[in-house]
């Protein structure tokens, strides 16, 4: 009895080990690429404060969602981000816009002590996703402000990107509208921090007022002595 036991346990162990190596296979992470991006900038460049950058509520997760044909938005099994999608995307963005602008003058919001901006990029990312039969998209708005807090610049962005429907592709297809994004802000951010300052008009002078007369008071009659026969006063 104790023989037949025995193969038997050793049956049950090998099934549950199997079981277990199935439950546990590894998924594969991936992150947005960058592109081929050069980090060799001028320290004197345009002096930019990225940020606050605000991220749907739905990005800030390692689930990578794919994007149905219902529209509906279910969370893959066989992929994930590797660690925050949102903090990628504030780290993609800074270093992005540092190279397109060629300068290292850059910092995310909140700034520093002492880091003055030329132009101060505020950012909200509404949607990032894509499916196997949708196509990569990526909803902004974004406002660009100036030393005194004035908007110079405003835009609403929607991009899409097709893929070939695998999830690799559809990472390269979200890689690929985060970079045009960061164009249109670099283009963006150049032409209004090359713009002049705009030196408020003078208000006209008036022209002097002529001072005013004083007014005089009631006149007192003075009295004059007259020579007649007696001597008496006029008044």
């Amino acid at each position: 009895m104790t023989g037949v036991r025995f193969p038997l346990v050793l049956l049950l162990t090998g099934v549950l080990g199997l079981a277990g190596c199935a439950r546990y296979q590894p998924v594969p992470l991936y992150q947005l690429d960058s592109g081929s991006v050069s980090v060799e900038a001028e320290k004197d460049g345009l002096a930019v404060l990225l940020g606050p950058v605000s991220i749907a509520d739905y990005l800030q997760r390692e689930a990578m969602l794919q994007r149905q044909a219902d529209g509906s938005l279910t969370a893959a099994s066989d992929a994930r981000w590797a660690g925050s999608l949102a903090a990628d995307i504030d780290q993609q963005l800074l270093r992005q816009l540092s190279a397109r602008l060629n300068s290292q003058r850059l910092a995310l919001a909140p700034a520093t002590p002492g880091f003055t901006p030329q132009v101060q990029v505020l950012l909200s990312i509404t949607r990032l996703d894509s499916g196997p039969q949708r196509p990569a998209v990526l909803e902004a708005q974004w406002r660009l402000l100036g030393k005194e807090g004035q908007v110079l610049d405003a835009r609403l962005v929607r991009l899409e990107e097709p893929h070939q429907g695998t999830i690799a592709d559809q990472v390269r297809a979200q890689s690929l509208v985060v970079q045009q994004l960061v164009g249109q802000l670099a283009e963006a951010v150049q032409a209004s921090g090359s713009q002049a300052p705009v030196v408020a008009e003078e208000p006209r002078k008036k022209a002097p007022e002529a001072p005013a007369q004083k007014q005089e008071g009631p006149k007192i009659p003075v009295a004059e002595p007259i020579r007649i026969d007696a001597e008496v006063f006029r008044f």
